[in-house]
């Protein structure tokens, strides 16, 4: 019912969203085409149509989703379509994948049924 005034001389206080971590996740819709660079500490989930560079923690391309040109993040699944070049740690290939890219990986997982074609280069330790 009564309260103290605030100190009008104190800054304005923030709600806080807390740290910024690679658990962030930032979904591209279906609806998107996208023409130029993206760049996330998170994930980003591409359900859409990506043209240009993308560099995040981790990348996921849905199964309609469309990625082209150049992409550098620690986990890369696909299960859509890839063209152009990839360096990441984790490189995962699904069933319904259709790449063809020239990848740079650590540790990589093709499902049976998915197509490719291009270079596949394993980073030196």
């Amino acid at each position: 019912m009564f309260s103290k005034p605030a100190d009008p001389t104190a800054p304005p206080t923030r709600p806080t969203s807390g740290n910024v971590s690679s658990n962030n996740r930032s979904v591209l819709s279906s609806d998107l085409k996208i023409i130029g660079d993206i760049s996330s500490t998170g994930t980003i989930e591409v359900l859409g149509e990506i043209e240009g560079t993308l560099s995040a923690h981790g990348l996921l391309i849905g199964g309609e989703g469309r990625v082209s040109g150049q992409v550098s993040a620690e986990t890369v699944e696909v299960k859509g379509k890839l063209e152009g070049r990839v360096d990441s740690q984790t490189f995962t290939l699904r069933a319904a994948a259709q790449v063809t890219a020239d990848i740079s990986y650590t540790t990589l997982i093709i499902e049976s049924g998915a197509q490719i074609e291009g270079r596949f280069t394993k980073a030196k330790a």
